[in-house]
């Protein structure tokens, strides 16, 4: 309780008396009406699914990709084939929830970079791998540790 009071006092002031403390310096830059401005990027924590949106050239196919990095979340508890709960007795699940966080943290990095030729494929790369570690790895993982489990 009282760590709670301190962080909220502390982050309501630094929202109060100095707001601009965080905020990206190329936001104050003169603004020219006609172009968009290249460091025009969402806050950091939509910037893996703007990584997803940017990975694939079509403008829809990027816009639906960007709803299903979201609504891939949705389908989690469906998919979980697993007759545990925990990750405790899970390597495997473990690897593969260690390995989406890794990835999650790539796709905020590249959602920061700007659409140049490294950064595109690595971006590609990491959506792929995020939307095969929900949809394919993590049931294949559920099915693979029951049959483990079945054997002892």
């Amino acid at each position: 309780l009282l760590g709670f009071t301190a962080l909220l006092v502390a982050l309501t002031s630094l929202a109060l008396f100095s707001p601009n403390l965080l905020g990206d310096p190329d936001n104050f830059t003169p603004a020219n009406p006609l172009v968009t401005p290249p460091h025009i990027k969402p806050e950091w924590y939509f910037l893996f699914a703007y990584a997803i949106l940017r990975s694939i050239p079509n403008k829809l196919g990027g816009v639906l990709a960007l709803l299903a990095s979201i609504l891939v979340l949705m389908v989690v508890p469906i998919l979980h084939t697993s007759k545990q709960r925990s990750l405790t007795f899970r390597p495997l699940t473990q690897f593969l929830f260690w390995t989406l966080v890794a990835d999650v943290a790539i796709l905020t990095w590249i959602g920061g970079m700007p659409v140049e030729h490294p950064f595109i494929i690595i971006g590609q790369v990491a959506s792929f791998l995020y939307f095969f570690l929900f949809l394919v790895l993590s049931p294949f993982a559920g099915w693979l540790e029951n049959k483990v489990l079945e054997w002892h």
